[in-house]
């Protein structure tokens, strides 16, 4: 069975929460519950699960934080940083991304939000702590 990087609002609801994060699982049951929606999708944890797998990166971040004190942790950061900035998209997660922006129109306008799998829970929250990209153009 082949991984699925992307599901559209329709596709998703409360139950794709892990996959989708809270954002998505919410705009998946507005969808599906016919509230003006616009036509939308998400990127799921299995495509950051490629990304990890295809650079290598659970290893190298494991490493770079191995040792971490108050004292590097913020040398460690830019060094984990610097490294997420070289790598690569999965050619395979990158096609299927490409696919649903033509698929949800290229010429629209988009919101490129986080949402984490662990957001918004009774005990803990990330609001704020992700950027978000208004407006951007498939």
């Amino acid at each position: 069975m082949s991984q699925q990087y992307t599901l559209f609002f329709e596709e998703i609801d409360k139950k794709d929460l892990p996959l989708v994060g809270g954002k998505g699982a919410n705009l998946g049951e507005l969808t599906k519950a016919g509230f003006p929606v616009p036509r939308g999708f998400c990127v799921t944890t299995g495509a950051y699960q490629a990304f990890l797998t295809h650079n290598l990166l659970v290893d190298f971040i494991s490493q770079a934080i191995k040792d971490a004190t108050l004292d590097n942790i913020s040398s460690i950061g830019d060094k984990i940083r610097s490294r997420l900035r070289l790598s690569q998209i999965p050619q395979q997660v990158e096609q299927e991304i490409i696919s649903a922006i033509d698929q949800a129109g290229s010429f629209n306008y988009y919101a490129v939000r986080s949402s984490a799998t662990a957001e918004d829970l009774p005990f803990a929250s990330f609001a704020g702590q992700q950027d978000t990209y208004l407006n951007i153009i498939g």
